[in-house]
Order: C-alpha cells, then structure tokens, then sequence
C-alpha cells in the first residue's frame, strides 16, 4: 500500500537536518544516562535503571531500523533507507553500553564472576551473540566494504532477522516472562519481519529448484 502517488523527495538540508536532530537526541540521551548515574540522579538503583534503558532503547533503535524499509515502500521514497545505518549503529552503541554497564557496574570486572553469570545466566549470552552480530553489521556498514564485498555484504546483513529475535529472547528472559511488557515486542517485530523472513523463504525454494533442474539437466 502506498500513501502517495509520487515519491516523497526531501532536500539535502532537511535530511542533514533530521540527522542533527537524531544524532543529538540519541547521543544527548545516553550521556544524559550516564551523567545521572554517575551524579547518583537516577533514582535508588542507577545501575538497574541504565541497563533497562540502555537495552530497552537498543532494541526500539533497531525496530525503527526494520521500520524503515517497509515505510519507504509505503511513502514510496528511498528517504528513509538514507537513515538505517545511521539509526542501526546508534542500536550497536546502546547495546554495548548496556553491556559495558553489566561488566563494569554490575559485576565491576571481577573475571571469576563473569564466568559464573555467563554459566548461571544463559539469557546473557545470547544477548551477547546478538551484541557480536550487531557489530558485525556496524563495523561492515560503511560504504568501502559494503562495496568490497559485493554480494556477500547482503547475505550477511539478512543476520538482522536473527538478531531481532535473539535481542527479544535476551529481554524476555531477563524479565523472566513472556506476557506484559516482551509480548508487544515480539507481536511488533513478527509484524515487521514476516514479510520479509516469507520472500527469503521463497527466494530460497526458487534457488534449490533452480539448481536441481540444472544438475538434472547435467545428468541427463
């Protein structure tokens, strides 16, 4: 469904401009954070309280990335991709300092009891797998490689829909439920990958179809 006829274009000061805007509020936000935590302003546990907003706004930064594709198609303009890695890196940046407040505040470096949480908790480590993969897509995000990997870039940036998931199963779990809050996560982000997962599937029916009719092609 598209809600205009035409393409919506935008100038290059009204995008540099949005940019701005996203970059101070997203920075401005996570050194506010900090800032508040460190002058013992966010409340009676300020480690609790950054990492439940560090990791909460990890993982809306990355809905509204997946958002962005769709909402292109709907407008129709390529104004929003313009923003996705940019919003996606900010994803990256929220999630590691939602660890790095786990590692330094939490559990103040102390190696023997990282290990026991990473045995203890299993919901860390696969918060920590979603964390290594976003990094994976931040660092290979930037246009020099994207354009030295050719078409390997897009197979390993579809790694996003695995992402998704595991950042929800690390949230769910931390919370211990399903229900309340994490179940409006998962309804919002089937919404947004099921399209999407549905044309890998096919593309990927059509691909092993193709090459079984050329290997049968070859045999006979």
């Amino acid at each position: 469904m598209k809600i205009f006829k035409k393409p919506v274009r935008v100038s290059n000061l009204t995008r540099r401009s949005l940019k701005g805007i996203i970059h101070l509020l997203a920075l401005g936000y996570l050194v506010g954070l900090f800032y508040a935590g460190v002058t013992d302003n966010l409340g009676p546990d300020p480690v609790d309280t950054l990492l439940n907003e560090t990791g909460i706004w990890a993982i809306h930064l990355l809905l509204i990335t997946l958002m962005l594709s769709p909402l292109a198609k709907m407008l129709p303009s390529p104004e929003p991709i313009k923003f996705r890695r940019m919003l996606g890196i900010y994803s990256f940046v929220y999630a590691l300092s939602h660890f790095v407040t786990y590692i330094l505040f939490e559990l103040q470096l102390d190696m023997g009891l990282i290990a026991t949480e990473l045995v203890k908790r299993p919901y860390i480590v696969v918060g920590l797998t979603a964390l290594v993969l976003l990094f994976v897509l931040t660092v290979t995000s930037f246009q020099k490689i994207r354009r030295s990997m050719g078409k390997r870039w897009q197979h390993l940036h579809n790694s996003i829909y695995l992402i998704v998931p595991l950042a929800l199963l690390h949230f769910s779990w931390s919370q211990k439920t399903l229900w309340q809050e994490p179940i409006w996560y998962w309804l919002f982000a089937f919404v947004l990958l099921f399209n999407r997962i549905k044309g890998l599937v096919t593309t990927a029916r059509k691909k092993h179809a193709r090459n079984k009719n050329r290997k049968h092609a070859v045999q006979t």
